[in-house]
């Protein structure tokens, strides 16, 4: 049976493949986009004013001291005194010197641009720029004044009162953010060129960063901050954006990225003696290519057009074609019609059903030149896997069966599983580590802080009045009055919400990965107060919508992107030009935000049964079936991994009416030891109980922070016992005061009244 079950699967993927014609999109998953991109993001469209003003304030500091040259004609020398400059003038009192100073200083971050003609010669001058401020000792002083303005009671309360925000009440903590988040996005840049100091610097920098000196806490720490405390409401004009744009950065710069976090895997196995990785799971996924998405309604009705003529030429009996198609054992009937997309009827969308799952007559695959010839994979892109959880099952099931015991939970012999005997725990004080200890205390609030501005973010979310306001720091003073300016508004509006995602789904995923290779009780905590805080629906909520029309989604307007719009004359904006957008095929960072969202959703239900029948309650099938439109290898990837773990809860007759989802779950996801997910008899297929698995790993992580990292209330059975009689009597004891008051009297009737058989006790 099953090798008839294969043989058919094969028959699918063959149909597949030749069903469509349309290319993969060419997206190369990585860390961050290119460094332009990256630097555009950081500023919205209504900022673009402010890079005069920035040149402004720079040119009037510089001419008080240099009057003959400009900055790019000056030796090392001069830039240093000059910085040196800068730099005292942060220290003044009056906070519009203050201001006027840090917007030199974030000119000069932007690369001294009106001395350069082009974008090149922008990016050469910020990287030697922003060394030389580093080098000075800058992000200190920025980080102290980026304190004194988190701390401003007068500002936040201005801000609560005020019925609208713009962007003129964040405008000293924009700057101050704007110059950090180009120091940390330009120097984590690798560039093979740098000079051996810059490399030093650079090194130095992440050190500091990811640990405590910067008030105590790292500066992820104090970002984080600033987060909960806009979301609570007492900060509404913090310009959210930029501030999670450079914790993004700050995380990815001192932790590393998904390259770093392999590097970091392989070195761990090697330390523990495990056996090396099957392979490398990121050029595995770039290698492989993506599945034919579903075809539009005019593909179908052409090609069955073309297929009746060819049959008409060949004077083919329709009679026999409809005993080919009764004969077909995967040709569904109308009344088999997907049962999940029946179910979703919030959507406003229709949904496109595979041509597989339709009761079309497929046609038959188009015989290619032989050059063209259709070639299979040699083999799965995977290698297996095994649990030592899957073993045990294995073993256990094997002796009920054919030797008639088990071994109850004496599974492993010779295994000491006692905490008392394993000695202390070595501690490694990484940045993963320092990191997890500063956000604690706090990191339920955090979460939930991040998956609020998500929820305001997406385009799914529908406007409320108790929903917090993200737009702060785009909103201009003045509204606009044309056509003209609300579109370009409206542009920067949904440009500004699609950055927001990438960020948050950026930094949760990096934090989930990072956790998982320290310590997997540090996962789990922010896994489970992801799941507390409705991470999941949130997700999928997320992807209820038309999930191709946000990919390719085209609110950016390049010629206003820097450091274009700094370098180039400005051409004239029109509507035309507004709605045609770019040129581009998808949208990366709306693409790398999908892609994202649906790794931390595998992660937050890999191995937990409750958490997956939750995507079963949801009805996520036919949402993260719509995805799998997108012709993109990685991210169907993902989506097909979370279509595989609820396969089987989801009903015989949805496995028989989604034979090509199927099929590509076979050719795509990793198998591992007794993987029968099509077939709906796993072990784990239990009734969902929720409330008891999370508890027991609730209980779970609990002890082991308490035990780590609550060093005031540690349990005394894991306190190490003092056995010598001479240290126990030497110790000094502090008996309370109304002991020592009646110490005559306890003596008296504890000692001197009670006989004492000395023959017995020295026995």
């Amino acid at each position: 049976m099953k090798s008839s079950y294969l043989t058919n699967q094969c028959i699918v993927i063959f149909c597949a493949q030749g069903l469509s014609e349309s290319p993969d999109l060419e997206f190369e998953y990585s860390d961050t986009d290119k460094w332009a991109a990256e630097l555009s993001e950081l500023y919205s469209y209504t900022e673009g004013p402010e890079f005069a003003l920035n040149r402004k304030c720079f040119e009037e500091e510089f001419s008080a001291h240099v009057s003959d040259k400009n900055w790019t004609e000056l030796d090392a020398a001069q830039h240093r005194a000059h910085a040196m400059r800068l730099l005292d003038g942060l220290e003044v009192i009056a906070r519009e010197r203050r201001l006027k100073v840090a917007r030199a200083i974030l000119y000069m971050a932007q690369g001294a641009f009106a001395e350069c003609s082009s974008e090149v010669e922008v990016q050469y001058w910020m990287r030697y720029n922003i060394f030389l401020l580093l080098d000075v000792g800058t992000f200190s002083a920025l980080v102290e004044l980026l304190s004194m303005e988190i701390d401003n009671s007068a500002a936040c309360s201005s801000a609560v009162r005020k019925p609208a925000i713009s962007l003129a009440d964040s405008t000293d903590l924009r700057v101050l953010l704007n110059i950090m988040y180009l120091m940390v996005e330009t120097i984590q840049q690798d560039e093979p060129a740098d000079k051996p100091e810059w490399k030093i610097i650079k090194e130095t920098f992440r050190a500091e960063l990811g640990s405590p000196l910067f008030n105590n806490e790292p500066i992820s720490v104090t970002l984080f901050g600033m987060v909960t405390k806009f979301c609570s409401g007492h900060a509404p004009h913090f310009p959210m954006k930029k501030v999670l744009l450079l914790l993004w950065k700050s995380i990815l710069f001192t932790l590393g990225g998904f390259e770093q976090l392999q590097s970091i895997k392989v070195h761990k196995r090697e330390e523990l003696g495990l056996p090396p990785l099957p392979e490398n799971s990121i050029r595995v996924i770039r290698s492989m290519r993506a599945a034919s998405p579903p075809a539009s309604a005019s593909d179908l009705i052409e090609q069955q057009q073309k297929r009746a003529r060819r049959e008409h030429k060949a004077l083919i009996k329709q009679d026999n074609l409809d005993a080919f198609n009764e004969k077909d054992p995967y040709k569904a009937d109308d009344s088999r019609e997907d049962e999940d997309d029946n179910d979703d009827n919030d959507n406003t969308i229709e949904p496109e059903t595979f041509p597989i799952e339709r009761d079309e007559v497929m046609p038959p695959p188009i015989p290619h030149p032989p050059s063209e010839r259709v070639s299979f994979p040699k083999g799965l892109p995977w290698a297996p896997k095994v649990r030592e959880k899957d073993i045990e099952n294995f073993l256990e099931s094997s002796r009920s069966k054919f030797i008639g015991y088990t071994l109850g939970r004496f599974k492993v012999f010779g295994c000491c599983c006692c905490l008392l005997c394993q000695g202390e725990e070595e501690l490694e004080m990484c940045a993963t580590e320092l990191l997890y200890q500063g956000i604690l205390p706090s990191l339920p609030q955090y979460m939930i802080a991040l998956l609020k501005i998500l929820l305001a973010a997406a385009p799914t979310s529908k406007a409320k009045t108790d929903s917090i306001n993200i737009l702060a720091d785009v909103l201009p003073e003045e509204m606009p009055t044309t056509v003209l300016q609300s579109m370009k508004l409206g542009v920067d509006v949904n440009r500004h919400k699609e950055i927001i995602v990438k960020a948050i789904s950026a930094i949760l995923l990096l934090l989930l990965k990072h956790f998982k290779l320290n310590h997997v009780y540090q996962f789990e905590y922010m896994a489970q107060h992801l799941v507390f805080a409705n991470c999941i629906p949130l997700i999928l909520k997320f992807f209820n919508q038309n999930i191709m029309s946000y990919i390719t989604a085209k609110n950016s307007i390049s010629v206003l992107d820097f450091p274009h719009c700094v370098v180039h004359e400005l051409p004239e904006l029109t509507a035309e030009s507004l709605e045609a957008g770019d040129n581009n095929q998808f949208c990366w960072r709306n693409l790398f935000s999908c892609i994202n969202l649906l790794r931390i959703l595998n992660k937050l239900t890999k191995w937990k049964h409750s958490r997956t029948m939750m995507l079963v309650v949801f009805k996520s099938a036919p949402i993260l079936k719509r995805a799998l439109k997108v012709k993109q290898a990685m991210m169907q990837l993902y989506v097909l991994k979370l279509l595989k773990v609820q396969t089987k809860y989801l009903g015989r007759q949805w496995r028989k009416s989604n034979m090509k989802t199927m099929s590509a779950i076979y050719q795509k996801v990793r198998h591992r030891l007794n993987d029968d997910w099509a077939y709906g008899n796993d072990l784990d297929a239990r009734p969902w109980d929720f409330q008891a698995e999370e508890c027991a790993l609730r209980a779970n992580i609990e002890r082991f922070n308490s035990r780590r990292y609550d060093k005031s209330h540690s349990n005394p059975d894991f306190l190490p016992v003092d056995n010598c009689l001479q240290s126990v009597l030497g110790q000094r004891v502090d008996l309370p005061e109304d002991f020592q008051m009646n110490y005559d009297l306890w003596l008296e009737r504890e000692v001197f009244s009670k006989p004492i058989s000395w023959e017995e006790l020295l026995q």
